[in-house]
């Protein structure tokens, strides 16, 4: 699936990417890299990006990662999300670096990192469980 596809099917199949503008860098080989820029909507006092955001963000990128090594055919919903801040991503724009861990199988498992887009800090860190569902949406 081209980088092209797979933000289409995103932005189709879950408009809040389409909405925050999220941008698919690179997708495949159970990694993906996503890229947010900051919306005034998605700001807190500061100005900084939100930890909401972030957290958006990061599940976000694992699902692209997901979507990626399934053709886009990915049948798992998020079962957990833990989310260390390290530091303040300030005003500026963020990508999200996913990379599944354990791909394949009922539970899935990865990890993201969050950095300033302009200087390549590192500002989060999260891990992220996932569990495969039935095609009717069943467990």
């Amino acid at each position: 699936m081209d980088i092209q596809a797979l933000e289409a099917l995103m932005h189709a199949e879950l408009p809040m990417t389409a909405a925050w503008g999220v941008r698919v860098l690179e997708a495949g080989g159970g990694e993906a890299r996503l890229r947010l820029d900051p919306l005034p909507v998605l700001l807190r006092p500061g100005p900084t990006l939100s930890g909401p955001a972030m957290m958006g963000l990061a599940d976000m990128a694992m699902w692209a990662a997901l979507l990626a090594i399934s053709e886009g055919e990915d049948r798992s919903l998020t079962s957990s999300l833990s989310m260390q801040f390290l530091r303040p991503a300030g005003n500026a724009a963020v990508v999200a670096h996913a990379r599944l861990i354990k791909p394949k199988g009922r539970s899935l498992y990865g990890e993201v990192r969050i950095t300033r887009a302009e200087d390549g800090v590192l500002v989060a860190h999260a891990t992220s469980g996932w569990v495969t569902v039935s095609p009717a949406g069943g467990r």
